[in-house]
């Protein structure tokens, strides 16, 4: 029922159907508490909490993924070389604790969500997990970081914000350019932020004449060997070439997994699961039998499955130099002054 639900909504929000007047009607309503949250922050009524270091915030404006993991991990790791201590906080989605929690590595995925674990073991780098991201981002500050990036954080409006980066997927976009449910947009399209990164597809080059003028920064995700969860050594994608494949992904949008394998050379039966998925070893045992890929993302839930034949696919966020010179250009001005927790 959920899955049918989902495509029901997706050929509306980006395959050219119409959405009809009951939808546009619950989002008109939509429209209007979102707009009524925006100003009880912007009035005061609300509070914004600021901290006494820089707060950089990846998230999107539609519903569903546009890569906003793999960006968050390159943005860690490239801002981390450039000599910041930056931690990361995440509400956790899908998890089954309820407290604040500090990313351990050998953590299970239930207990801390499966994107805070894939960031923690990419990274190296403090993972702090909480539905209060105010208190979370506290936590790392008291650890020593420097510099917080919120991971899915652009809607949580009581986390003050020095930088705002929106990911987007280069051939959806904003799809039908609709606010849920009528389309997939979590605010209105013409939401400023400070960048918007690319994932796929071609940026729009900024004019003095168009009313948009954000910057737009290229990403390009790139597979590398497949990893066996059984332990081993890895395998290029192209040794999976003969014979029968699967794929399977449960993200927001598994369908750009199974493109990438194909751009790849592979023909894998795909199969698609919600975002974040909890999987079992029964829904995996695909028939014919043949080797499993998968993501990373999905591989931290599915580690303790016992699967055999099964292969973790990495994916490396490929950002331009210029964008990491543009936040360091933006960091670098930030005062202690300009917060407080």
């Amino acid at each position: 029922m959920k899955a049918a639900l989902e495509r029901w909504l997706l050929r509306r929000w980006y395959g050219g159907v119409a959405p009809g007047p009951g939808l546009k009607a619950l989002a008109g309503c939509y429209r209007g508490l979102i707009a009524l949250r925006a100003a009880l922050y912007q009035r005061g009524l609300r509070r914004v909490h600021r901290l006494p270091v820089p707060v950089l915030v990846v998230g999107n404006l539609v519903a569903g993924g546009s890569g906003k993991t793999p960006l968050t991990i390159a943005l860690a790791r490239g801002l981390a070389e450039r000599g910041w201590r930056p931690g990361i906080v995440s509400r956790g989605y899908g998890r089954r604790s309820q407290g604040p929690v500090q990313v351990a590595l050998d953590m299970p995925a239930s207990e801390c969500g499966d994107e805070p674990l894939l960031i923690a073991r990419q990274t190296g780098l403090p993972v702090f997990v909480d539905r209060d991201r105010v208190a979370a981002a506290r936590r790392l500050v008291a650890a020593g970081c420097n510099l917080v990036i919120a991971d899915d954080g652009l809607q949580h409006l009581r986390l003050g914000r020095d930088i705002e980066i929106e990911v987007v997927d280069g051939e959806r976009r904003h799809g039908n350019g609709r606010l849920i449910p009528a389309g997939p947009l979590r605010e209105p399209a013409g939401r400023r932020v400070d960048h918007r990164v690319i994932n796929g597809g071609q940026p729009r080059g900024t004019r003095a004449d168009h009313a948009d003028t954000t910057p737009e920064w290229p990403m390009q995700l790139v597979l590398g060997n497949a990893l066996p969860m059984a332990g081993g050594a890895s395998r290029p994608l192209g040794a999976f070439g003969d014979g029968v494949l699967h794929a399977f992904a449960g993200i927001g949008h598994p369908a750009r997994f199974f493109a990438a394998l194909r751009a790849a050379g592979l023909a894998p039966i795909e199969h698609a699961f919600p975002d974040h998925h909890a999987f079992t070893a029964d829904e995996l045992a695909f028939t014919p039998p043949g080797p499993r890929l998968m993501t990373e993302k999905d591989a931290v839930k599915c580690a303790g499955l016992d699967l055999a034949d099964a292969w973790a696919v990495p994916v490396r966020a490929d950002l331009p130099d210029a964008l990491f010179t543009a936040l360091q250009t933006q960091l670098a001005a930030w005062s202690p002054a300009h917060g407080s927790a």
